[in-house]
């Protein structure tokens, strides 16, 4: 299993680009672990961390084609304890041969320590003050001379010291996590999800717990998390769980207004400060005086404004644009954005004297796409909620539109599932949603089992197709508002009825007849 250098390089270069990309930090290492094993040829690979409150190890991630028990190391005890507490790698050319190695976790066969080699090296966060060993990285690979298994060796501690900061914030990550759950479950009955907040999977009840401890107070909140994710309407129930409920909840989308008319929205203005301002004009944060103050998308404030927002929450009073008293106001703040804050202070986009104002009381709310328990309670509820609206007697998803819905990535989303199931219940003509009813871009070429059924030319015009159906008979056959939904020009529609040959008559009552 000889390995050229310019493979662990590109090997090292794929690691790079996975820790880059937009997700959770599990989510990044664990396709770390999944890269060095396909492309070293490693058997498993598997990460454990320290738990700092009993200073345990405890198997964290792992890609391995046998399922791992849940297991925690003793430090100093087996080869991976014995890494931990001396902080230096192990390397085992063969697990049997060695009686410190003691297969606790995977159920590795006779057979297999017989044939397989083992390396574990530490995971150290290095500071300027000291060496912190956060866990350990172990790789399983097919059985190598001793200096082929150095070269490996080598190649693993680079990797190792390449993610000690990641690994750092997972170990953070889940101390908090068993923080607050353990603080939930001492003194706080489970957390009842709103009306209209879909919370099945443990990451949401725990993003719920986390809303109903702050909601009390008057601590400012910031919610963190993809585009889509529910943002809002956790701002709603944290307002509603709070004594200011019955006083208003201001929402302002930063993102929505040019910069020049954010900080008369949010401060108001006198008569005569700007063109346009013929009287006086109450900001938001005095309409939300002894209520709540939502601002979605904080990171697209103008550093003026930003300043401004500063003076509203360390003085509790606003001054509206062109004027010159100080208006006292108590407006609880709560603060939402999609965006890395810490980069743009880096930028120089974003004060970070705000910042620590407004992180107070951080929630970070997952992206669909890691809580999947979600996404059948959410399309349920969507289900029926659309139903109610157009007037629809449909009663279910079928089971193969389950696991449509199920296995896509969801980009978008809870928004996008929303927008999803909505186009379902309005294209179903039946009782029951069934693939067909869900968006072409759901319907996968591997998920449909079509990868060899069409040329690339048929499956584009295939697509082409139902976009072009769906939109004749969301207008009723109307092809210039069929046009206007799909975005494209009259003369087009016109072109690809032909094409198709769809009498468009027919979709007034809904159906779809070929000339």
């Amino acid at each position: 299993m000889g390995v050229p250098d310019h493979q662990y390089l590109l090997t090292l270069k794929h690691i790079l680009d996975g820790l880059g990309r937009e997700g959770g930090l599990e989510e990044n290492l664990n396709g770390l672990l999944k890269t060095l094993a396909q492309e070293i040829g490693y058997i498993r690979a598997f990460l454990v961390i320290m738990d700092p409150e009993d200073e345990s190890l405890k198997l964290s991630l792992t890609y391995s084609p046998s399922k791992a028990d849940p297991v925690s190391y003793t430090p100093g005890r087996g080869v991976v304890g014995q890494v931990f507490q001396t902080g230096k790698a192990v390397v085992v050319q063969r697990m049997s041969d060695n009686p410190d190695f003691l297969n606790i976790a995977f159920g590795r066969s006779d057979e297999e320590l017989t044939r397989l080699s083992f390396i574990c090296i530490p995971v150290v966060n290095r500071t300027r003050d000291k060496d912190e060993i956060l866990g350990a990285l172990s790789v399983d690979l097919p059985l190598l001379p001793s200096d082929e298994l150095e070269g490996h060796k080598t190649f693993l501690e680079v990797v190792g010291a390449t993610i000690a900061h990641q690994v750092a914030g997972l170990q953070e990550e889940m101390a908090m996590q068993k923080h607050l759950l353990n603080q939930g479950l001492a003194g706080l009955p489970e957390a009842q999800p709103p009306k209209n907040f879909v919370a099945a999977s443990k990451s949401m009840r725990l993003v719920l717990r986390q809303a109903r401890q702050v909601a009390p107070s008057r601590a400012t909140v910031l919610l963190r998390g993809e585009s889509g994710t529910g943002k809002e309407l956790l701002a709603e129930a944290i307002h509603a769980g709070s004594p200011r409920s019955e006083r208003p909840l201001i929402k302002l989308n930063c993102a929505a207004l040019p910069a020049e008319l954010v900080e008369s929205e949010l401060f108001g203005h006198q008569k005569g400060a700007f063109t346009g301002a013929y009287q006086n004009k109450r900001g938001l944060f005095e309409v939300a005086h002894q209520g709540t103050l939502f601002l979605d998308e904080i990171g697209e404030l103008s550093l003026d404004a930003q300043a401004k927002v500063l003076r509203a929450i360390q003085e509790k009073e606003i001054t509206r644009v062109g004027g010159e008293l100080p208006i006292a106001v108590d407006a609880r703040l709560i603060c939402a954005t999609h965006q890395p804050l810490e980069d743009l202070i880096a930028q120089g986009r974003f004060r970070e004297d705000l910042y620590y104002r407004i992180n107070v009381f951080p929630v970070f709310i997952p992206p669909l796409k890691e809580r999947r328990e979600d996404i059948l309670p959410l399309a349920e509820f969507f289900l029926q909620d659309f139903s109610e609206e157009y007037g629809k007697q449909i009663r279910r998803i079928s089971t193969p539109a389950i696991e449509l819905l199920s296995m896509y990535h969801w980009p978008g989303n809870v928004r996008e599932l929303r927008n999803c199931v909505e186009r379902a219940v309005l294209v179903c003509e039946e009782e029951v949603i069934r693939t067909y009813h869900l968006p072409p871009t759901l319907q996968t070429a591997e998920s449909s089992s079509t990868e060899i059924n069409l040329s690339f030319g048929e499956a584009v015009g295939k697509f082409e197709q139902e976009l072009l159906v769906d939109a004749l008979k969301k207008s009723r056959g109307n092809m210039l508002q069929a046009a206007r939904d799909l975005r494209v020009s009259y003369r087009i529609v016109n072109y690809k009825v032909k094409k198709y040959g769809l009498d468009v008559k027919r979709f007034a009552g809904g159906k779809l007849r070929k000339k």
